[in-house]
């Protein structure tokens, strides 16, 4: 559109005067309001631009802009479209944009790059709690007016991203996003970003004003987002010796690869900038090079190789003060089994003697095993299973969550265990409270915490569920109870259901107020400092008074990641005393293995190590779908077994996982909270060669988390509920493209889960507890009349062949239990006979983890290690002050 043109069509609002540039996206005029006598930049969206996003949806989400309000933000006028042009308008701002300035002056005095940036951030930070994300900034958008930074573009990037149009951005030439200020997540392609994208740009722009040149430059945008993700940026000390060492530092922070490892958000980064003691523990590393570890001489601790020694981490970390303690690493390898799966697998006694953790053992179960921790062997103290296990204050003693879900004491000594109470959830937490108490979590957690005294006798309610929820609604499940000294305070973790951030708060009392504190799973507390693990497992610290019951600093990463975060667990333990242990985040990850009927495997692809949380064979057995948890967020990937391509199908949602094919194959079924603030999941499905837009098949006011297809395609049946941690699950059906009602067909006070249709569309198998303990069922499909029991003593998983004359499951010890289908219009069974042992095959207890090939001989499994490595760091707590500058 010629400026004559657009003049002619905004006449009786603007007069348009000249042409003041353009940019990738849009081309900005000066105009002048003719009702409000003003000066306006009035930006008109590129044709191809629009044509792509779509004028409607894109004038729908600016919207969201215009309710932004503040002072370091330029704020929306107006929008509109005529003759297929859209526009947007803007105060026209008599100043110069950042980029003016740094052609100008290449470099900025320190104080002035600083203010800058500290208003940037704090428009951002304002932008943030108002679920607006930037998602370009660059000094082109930053307008300084009076000396004063002014963000522009609220929305336009934020736009096209929202729409469908954003996934055609290629087609235009355009992306979203600057190559110099690119996060290395929206380099990547990601599409759910976060504060922490705008944190790295904001990181990027003060390198820039402070060095003259982004962090990292290159002759095309494809070098330069090379760099983005596999280059450390130089260091800023290197570069201008004069600046602050804090502000360096804060840069440093927010430049980091992984989001987790940055500021959490812009107002962070704002109070970084001001705070002159920040980063203090690194003063005087210069280059990012010293941030290796070297030169790290070995030494043996009762006969286990050390890892490091005091002399290699006073290279590494340089403490402004001397270390007091001798800080000691090394390596324990156990047998992994599922250690990697919950916190209250891993216990250190409060002298940081003993370390205690839950592992396979004699005949693949669960045992609990205690070690000296200079000794080379442990102690097996319970070989019948065993979940949750915490030392008593003086170290004498073990309480343990047996496999009957009891909760008893085992004395160190050998004598027999007794029991103190029954029905403590398995994977809820435990701790022995210096008062003498045992805190736990009730089975299902819909009960709150509860304690028992130490000597038995009756359970008392600590705090109730209901007032768990008074500040946090959904999905929230208490976890990892931990008292605090004094005996004031219990922190606890809020899991929020899979594949969201934890909830971390301290609970008072005395008062029973709960205070939320920060996100974050498996908080613990040690030496004056607040321990607990991102969703990405990076261990952070805060500063933290045990007797105000709050933090008294911000958070800080340890440098240290482990197993764990996303799903309100972490594999790490401390000591009062100050040592530390943990699982490093290998424990999370998994190879895909056929396992034949008699327990021999052959690992699909050794290059292929990923968070698997389910997989699903196509039904030509030619394709894999496979959900992977990445760091704060999952998706569903295909893996193409004969041209050993792995390809991303989903790009939206904190959870993803359960996938499905369809029975043509044309098509995945998964389980998302896509595009729900609530984070409740529904069912999806995405074409399986990625084109086109996820469609809705499941919406529930309940989680819809299972999805199976009969084998024609014409029948969908489908799990809903537990979205608050007491509501039972329960399996509805519907007919595809007839009558597409949703039906219950087995609705309980029970819990049922883990619904399957027979390839003949005549059964359908799924999991209950309504005898007490979770079986197989199967009925009739679709009647329902009718109803057989499959399992005996415990099933999960179950899963028909291809041809549906045998239908597997897992028993309770993780064995593969097969048992044939008989013939005939009745359902009738054959004797149960097990395969193979799959404890080292991952199970998340809810759903189906594994498939079977078309032909029946193998099957298809997510292969845990087989060892892992548990990292045992003696006065660990000296490291960490020196860090902290203390």
């Amino acid at each position: 559109m010629t400026i004559e043109s657009l003049g002619a069509s905004l006449s009786d609002r603007y007069r348009i005067e000249r042409e003041l540039g353009q940019g990738g996206m849009a081309t900005v005029y000066l105009a002048h309001d003719l009702k409000h006598d003003r000066q306006v930049a009035v930006k008109v969206l590129r044709p191809e631009l629009a044509a792509v996003i779509g004028a409607e949806r894109f004038l729908a989400e600016i919207k969201t802009t215009a309710n932004l309000q503040h002072p370091h933000i330029l704020p929306l006028h107006d929008s509109g479209e005529v003759n297929g042009t859209v526009f947007y308008v803007m105060p026209f701002v008599k100043g110069e944009s950042l980029r003016d300035r740094l052609v100008r002056e290449k470099q900025l005095p320190v104080a002035d790059a600083v203010r800058i940036a500290s208003e940037v951030a704090a428009a951002l930070d304002y932008a943030h709690r108002h679920n607006v994300i930037h998602r370009d900034i660059k000094p082109e958008n930053i307008l300084l007016h009076d000396g004063s930074a002014l963000v522009a573009d609220f929305g336009i990037a934020l736009a096209a991203s929202r729409t469908d149009g954003s996934s055609r951005m290629t087609e235009t030439g355009m992306s979203l996003g600057t190559p110099h200020y690119m996060s290395p997540e929206q380099a990547m392609g990601e599409r759910d970003l976060d504060a922490r994208t705008d944190v790295y740009a904001v990181g990027c722009v003060l390198f820039e004003m402070l060095s003259g040149e982004p962090p990292f430059t290159g002759p095309t945008p494809q070098a330069i987002v090379a760099k983005v993700m596999t280059t450390a940026p130089t260091q800023l000390s290197d570069l201008r010796s004069t600046v602050p060492m804090h502000v360096a530092e804060a840069v440093h922070t927010a430049l980091q690869k992984l989001p987790a490892d940055r500021f959490a958000t812009a107002g962070e980064l704002v109070a970084a900038l001001k705070d002159t003691g920040y980063g203090r523990a690194r003063a005087g590393q210069g280059s990012a090079a010293t941030l290796l570890r070297s030169n790290r001489p070995a030494m043996l601790l009762g006969g286990i190789a050390l890892l490091t020694s005091v002399a290699a981490l006073w290279g590494w970390l340089r403490p402004s003060a001397p270390v007091s303690r001798e800080v000691v690493r090394f390596q324990r390898s156990i047998t992994a089994g599922n250690l990697g799966d919950f916190s209250s697998r891993l216990a250190l006694s409060r002298d940081g003697r003993f370390l205690a953790y839950i592992a396979p053992g004699e005949r693949n179960l669960l045992s609990l095993f205690v070690h000296e921790v200079d000794q080379l062997e442990p102690v097996v103290m319970l070989t019948e299973g065993g979940w949750a296990a915490a030392f008593s204050p003086d170290a004498q003693s073990l309480a343990i969550v047996n496999a009957e879900s009891q909760l008893q004491i085992l004395p160190r000594g050998g004598a027999a265990a007794r029991t103190v109470h029954e029905g403590v959830d398995q994977t809820g937490g435990l701790e022995w409270g210096a008062d003498g108490f045992l805190y736990f979590i009730p089975i299902g957690g819909g009960q709150g915490v509860w304690r028992v005294s130490e000597d038995g006798g009756e359970a008392g309610q600590v705090v109730a569920n209901d007032t768990l929820q008074a500040e946090v609604t959904g999905f929230n499940r208490p976890l990892f109870p931990a008292l605090l000294p004094g005996g004031k305070g219990l922190l606890v973790t809020f899991y929020r259901g899979p594949g969201v951030e934890s909830d971390i708060a301290v609970v008072n009392l005395e008062t029973g107020v709960v205070s939320y504190l920060v996100k974050g799973a498996a908080a613990r507390y040690t030496s004056g400092y607040l321990l607990y693990a991102t969703a990405a497992g990076i261990l952070m610290a805060a500063p933290f008074d045990p007797g105000a019951l709050t933090m008294q600093g911000p958070s800080r990463s340890t440098g240290i990641t482990v197993a764990g975060g996303t799903e309100g667990w972490a594999a790490f333990a401390a000591s009062e005393t100050g040592t530390l242990v943990y699982a490093p985040p290998t424990a999370g990850r998994s190879l895909l293995a056929w396992v034949n009927r008699d327990g021999s495997e052959q690992v699909v692809n050794t290059e292929l190590w990923r968070n698997f949380n389910g997989v699903a064979l196509s039904a030509d057995g030619g394709r894999i779908a496979m959900g992977i948890n990445d760091p704060g967020k999952s998706a569903i990937w295909t893996y193409d077994l004969a041209q050993q391509t792995v390809s991303r199908l989903t790009f939206d949602g904190t959870l993803v996982w359960r996938p499905l094919w369809s029975p043509d194959g044309s098509e995945v079924a998964y389980a998302s909270d896509r595009g729900n603030q609530a984070k409740l999941r529904a069912i999806w499905i995405q074409r399986s060669d990625g084109s086109g837009q996820p469609r809705l098949l499941v919406g529930s006011e309940r989680h819809a988390q299972e999805v199976t297809w009969s084998a024609d395609g014409s029948s969908i049946a489908f799990r809903e509920g537990f979205t608050d941690g007491t509501t039972n699950r329960d399996i509805f059906v519907f007919q595809v493209g007839n009558d597409t009602t949703r039906h219950p067909f087995v609705a309980t006070p029970a819990d049922e889960q883990n619904p399957k249709l027979s390839p003949n569309g005549k059964w359908l198998a799924y999991n209950s507890n309504q005898s007490g303990s979770y079986e197989i069922y199967v009925q009739p499909f679709p009647e329902g009349a009718g109803r057989w029991q499959v399992s005996s003593g415990g099933g999960s998983e179950p899963l028909w062949s291809r041809d549906g004359t045998e239908l597997f499951y897992r028993d309770p010890e993780q064995n593969l239990v097969a048992v044939p289908v008989l013939p005939g219009a009745t359902f009738a069974t054959g004797p149960r006979r097990t395969l193979f042992s799959a404890l080292r095959y991952y199970s998340d207890g809810n759903a189906t983890t594994y498939d079977i090939t078309p032909d029946g001989r193998r099957f298809l499994m997510i292969k845990r290690p087989v060892d892992q490595e548990l990292v045992v760091v003696i006065n660990w707590i000296e490291e960490l002050k020196a860090q902290a500058g203390r």
